[in-house]
């Protein structure tokens, strides 16, 4: 971005991405198993997308599923695909009355049928609408992502359908789950202060707000406090501090 375009943020964020995470801690402090505060943790996203207009977000993407989470229990797995079936049965004509766009990012290679049969089923319903965009990062791994990107390219590039000297950023990015469309900040509860994989091409400029709040307790008042602290940040995109905020780096 230009060095002129380095602004003070005055307007909400477009694009909020959030890692959440604290699910099994908040079962294990209860005596619950994991899976209860999966369960828990559906209901904070369904709270946390209605109050997301009201925080001025316009586009909210969120860690469902890694590609790493394969290696836990079979058991936990089921109940996590589960879940996103019932959210899907649940909330689908919900949000497509409301305006909500909903997109599926991540590798679908190998998934279960009924599992694609939900997810094409969410994105074709809703596909039209353009109020807000709900992204559920599914099988998704950031470092993955960016593979299956140079592996796209690669095999366009040996194809001789693309010359290796048009690849820039732009056209990189593109080849994305995301298209590219980068988070203005990203958000990981529970405390812990890493990123785990989550949208490492489009993280490059985002601001990051880590919370001490485990993700079954998550709301609608803490994603204003996440936009609270966005807003305090000054965004220099590798330009100079404009003054008036603290600087982000």
């Amino acid at each position: 971005m230009p060095a002129d375009s380095a602004k003070l943020t005055t307007a909400a964020p477009l694009h909020v991405a959030i890692i959440m995470d604290g699910n099994g801690r908040w079962a294990r402090a209860r005596g619950l198993p994991r899976t209860a505060g999966h369960k828990v943790g559906v209901d904070a996203l369904k709270r946390t997308v209605k109050g997301a207009a009201d925080a001025g977000v316009g586009i909210l993407t969120v860690f469902g599923f890694s590609t790493e989470n394969w290696r836990r229990p079979g058991a936990e797995i089921s109940e996590l695909m589960k879940l996103l079936k019932n959210y899907v049965d649940s909330d689908l004509e919900r949000l497509a009355r409301e305006g909500v766009r909903v997109r599926i990012l991540g590798r679908r290679a190998n998934l279960a049928p009924d599992i694609l049969e939900v997810i094409e089923r969410a994105e074709s319903r809703t596909v039209h609408n353009d109020r807000f965009t709900l992204q559920v990062a599914f099988n998704y791994g950031g470092q993955a992502d960016i593979a299956d990107a140079a592996r796209a390219l690669a095999h366009a590039a040996k194809d001789g359908t693309l010359d290796p000297a048009a690849i820039t950023e732009e056209v990189f990015q593109a080849h994305l789950s995301t298209g590219g469309r980068a988070p203005d900040v990203i958000v990981r509860t529970s405390g812990e202060r890493r990123i785990s994989n989550f949208l490492l091409w489009e993280a490059a400029y985002a601001e990051l707000v880590f919370q001490d709040v485990l993700w079954p307790d998550y709301g609608p008042e803490h994603l204003k406090a996440a936009v609270a602290e966005y807003h305090s940040r000054d965004r220099r995109y590798g330009a100079v501090e404009t003054g008036g905020a603290r600087a982000a780096g």
